[in-house]
C-alpha cells in the first residue's frame, strides 16, 4: 500500500518519511564523493581530463555541491512534511487531514520533483551552488532548467501540504482542545505551514524569471537590458530565509513534545514556547537582507537587517530557557530519543550561537562565503531538523509499525554520528576563519589546510556510516523489531493511548481534552478523557 496512491495520513506521511530518507542517502552520497576530492589540496580524481556526463572535474564537483544543496533541502521538507503529516492529525484527535486527496496530490508531485532535480545531474549539470544566482544561471547548462522546475514543482508540494495542515489544525481538533491546549509539535507545525503557504511562491516566482530569461530572453537580471541580478536575491531569499525556520521549527516542536515524557515532569513556559514559534516565524519574513550584505544592495538596508536578524535570537532564547527548565530536576530517562532531543539541544545551540557574528555587518563582510557559514548552517540543520527527526522517528515508530528499533543499534547510531559531526563543523569553522573560501574544488596546499580537510572528510564518512546502521535497523525492525503495542514511552499523549500500530481511521471512541498536555509527575492530572470511559462512570 505504501507504493500506490493512498488518500490515508498515516500512509502518506510515511511515504514522505521513506523519500526523504531515499533523498538524504542520495544527497548525503554526493557530498561523501566531493568531501572525499577536498581531503587534500590539488585535485585528486576530479581533474580537468575526468569527463562524465558531458562535465569535467571541477564541473563536476560544482553540480554535486550544488546538489548536494538542493537534494537535502527537499528532502527536509519531505521529512518536516512526513512527520506532520503523520502526527499532527493524531495529536488533535482527527480522523484525517482536512483533505486527504490533496494530501495525496502534495506527496506524489514531490516524486516528479525529485527526479527532475536529479536530472540536473545527468543533463550537463550546472555551476551556481544551491541558490542558483544569475548572471551564471542565466548561462548555465540544461542542467539549470531541470533544478528550476524541480525545485518549482517541489514548490507545489510544499504549499499544498502547508494549506491541509492548517485547515486541519484550525477545523478538526476535538471537543476541549483549546488553543492553550493543543500540543507543541501542532503550534510548530502551525507556523511552519504558514510559512510554507505565504513564502515558496517567491522561489518559485524569481526561478520562473530566470527560466524566461533563458528561454525567451526575458531580461529580468539582464543590466543590458535594464534588469537587476539584485533583484533576483531579494525575491530568492525572501523565501530561502523563512525556509530555514521551516526546516527547524518542527524539529524543535519535536524536542518541545518529547523532553517533558523523558524528564516526567511538565513542560516549563507552555504559553512562551508556543508563541515562540509564531513569532520565529513572523520575524523570519523580515531578516532575508542579511543574506545579502556584500551583495552591492542599497546600504541604508543593512542596518535594520542587522537589528532584525539579532532579534531573531530572542524567541529561539525562549525555547532554550524553557528546556533547560524543563531538564532541571527532572527523573532523566535516556533511550535513544531523548539521546537525539538532547543532542539536538546541544548542536542547535552551536548553530544559535555562531548565528549572529554573521548577522553583524562588519564581521559579515569577511565571515561571507566562507567555510565559517558552512559550519554555522549545517550546525543549525542537523540541531533544528536532522537530530529530531531522527528522535521522532524512534519514537513514533512503534506507534507506526507496532515493533521497536533496537535500542542497541540506535545508541551507536548516536555516539557515532554525534561526536564526528560535532569536530565537522568546528573544523569547517576553523578553516573558515582562516581563509577557506566555500563552494572551490581546489585550495592552495601553501593555506595549511590539509590535515584539517583530511580530518573533516574522515568525519563525513563516519557520519555516513552512523546514517547506514540507522537505515539497516529501520528496516530490519519493521519486520523483525522487538514488539511494542502499547504506551511504549509512557506517554499522555492521546495517540499513545490507544494500540500500535494506529488503527486505520485512528479513534474508534473520541477523545476530549481535560487537561493540560504536559503535567507529566503531578498526581491526578489527566490531558485527555475518552468518551466511552465517562459514560461508564456515570
Amino acid at each position: 500500500k505504501y507504493f500506490s496512491v493512498s488518500l490515508d495520513h498515516k500512509v502518506i506521511g510515511i511515504q514522505y518519511t521513506v523519500t526523504a530518507l531515499f533523498l538524504i542517502a542520495v544527497g548525503g552520497t554526493f557530498a561523501l564523493i566531493f568531501r572525499t576530492e577536498l581531503a587534500a589540496s590539488q585535485l585528486q580524481f576530479l581533474t580537468t581530463t575526468f569527463r562524465l556526463f558531458n562535465q569535467t572535474g571541477p564541473q563536476f564537483y560544482n553540480t554535486l555541491m550544488s546538489l548536494h544543496g538542493m537534494i537535502m533541502i527537499v528532502s527536509i521538507l519531505l521529512g518536516v512534511s512526513g512527520i506532520i503529516n503523520y502526527v499532527v492529525p493524531l495529536l488533535v484527535g482527527a480522523h484525517d487531514m482536512a483533505f486527504p486527496r490533496m494530501n495525496a496530490f502534495a506527496f506524489w508531485v514531490a516524486v516528479p520533483a525529485s527526479v527532475l532535480l536529479l536530472m540536473a545531474l545527468v543533463l550537463g549539470g550546472f555551476d551556481t551552488g544551491w541558490t542558483g544566482y544569475p548572471p551564471l544561471s542565466a548561462r548555465a547548462p540544461v542542467g539549470m532548467q531541470m533544478f528550476f522546475l524541480g525545485v518549482f514543482t517541489a514548490g507545489w508540494s510544499s504549499i499544498l501540504g502547508a494549506l491541509n495542515v492548517i485547515a486541519t489544525v484550525l477545523r478538526m481538533r476535538a471537543k476541549g482542545m483549546t488553543a492553550m491546549r493543543l500540543p507543541i509539535f501542532v503550534w510548530a507545525g502551525l507556523a511552519t505551514s504558514i510559512i510554507a503557504l505565504t513564502a515558496t511562491q517567491l522561489i518559485g516566482l524569481s526561478f520562473q524569471l530566470v527560466m524566461f530569461q533563458r528561454l525567451f530572453g526575458m531580461g529580468f537580471f539582464d543590466a543590458a537590458k535594464g534588469g537587476n541580478p539584485v533583484l533576483f536575491q531579494h525575491l530568492f531569499w525572501f523565501y530561502s530565509h523563512p525556509a530555514v525556520y521551516v526546516f527547524v521549527l518542527p524539529g524543535l516542536g519535536v524536542i518541545s513534545e518529547l523532553l517533558p515524557v523523558f524528564v516526567r515532569k511538565p513542560l516549563f513556559g507552555y504559553r512562551w514556547i508556543a508563541m515562540s514559534s509564531l513569532g520565529i516565524a513572523l520575524v523570519g519574513f523580515v531578516v532575508w537582507a542579511h543574506h545579502m550584505f556584500t551583495s552591492g544592495m542599497n546600504e541604508y538596508l543593512r542596518v535594520p537587517f542587522m537589528y532584525s536578524t539579532m532579534l531573531v535570537a530572542v524567541p529561539t532564547g525562549v525555547k532554550f530557557f524553557s528546556w533547560v527548565a524543563t531538564i532541571w530536576g527532572g527523573k532523566i530517562e535516556t533511550p535513544t530519543p531523548m539521546l537525539f532531543v538532547l543532542g539536538a539541544i546541544v548542536v542547535f545551540l552551536l548553530g544559535g550561537v555562531t548565528g549572529p557574528p554573521n548577522a553583524m555587518v562588519a564581521l559579515d563582510l569577511h565571515l561571507h562565503d566562507t567555510y565559517w557559514v558552512v559550519g554555522h548552517f549545517h550546525d543549525t540543520i542537523f540541531g533544528g531538523f536532522v537530530f529530531p527527526f531522527f528522535a521522532a522517528i524512534y519514537y513514533w515508530f512503534p506507534k507506526a509499525t507496532g515493533r521497536r528499533m533496537n535500542e542497541f543499534w540506535g545508541k551507536v547510531h548516536f555516539w557515532l554520528m554525534t561526536p564526528s559531526f560535532l569536530i565537522l563543523t568546528f573544523g569547517m569553522m576553523f578553516i573558515g576563519l582562516r581563509g577557506m573560501r566555500r563552494r572551490i574544488a581546489d585550495y592552495d596546499p601553501a593555506l595549511g589546510f590539509d590535515t584539517t580537510h583530511l580530518i573533516l572528510t574522515i568525519c563525513g564518512f563516519l557520519i555516513a556510516l552512523s546514517v547506514l546502521i540507522f537505515f539497516i535497523n529501520f528496516f530490519r525492525s519493521i519486520k523483525h523489531g522487538e514488539p511494542a503495542t502499547g504506551n511504549v514511552w509512557n506517554s499522555r499523549s492521546p495517540e499513545w493511548l490507544v494500540p500500535s500500530p494506529m488503527p486505520a481511521h485512528n479513534y474508534e471512541v473520541p477523545f476530549e481534552v481535560v487537561g493540560e498536555p504536559y503535567d507529566y509527575g503531578l498526581p491526578g492530572s489527566k490531558y485527555v478523557e475518552f468518551a466511552a470511559k465517562k459514560a461508564g462512570k456515570h
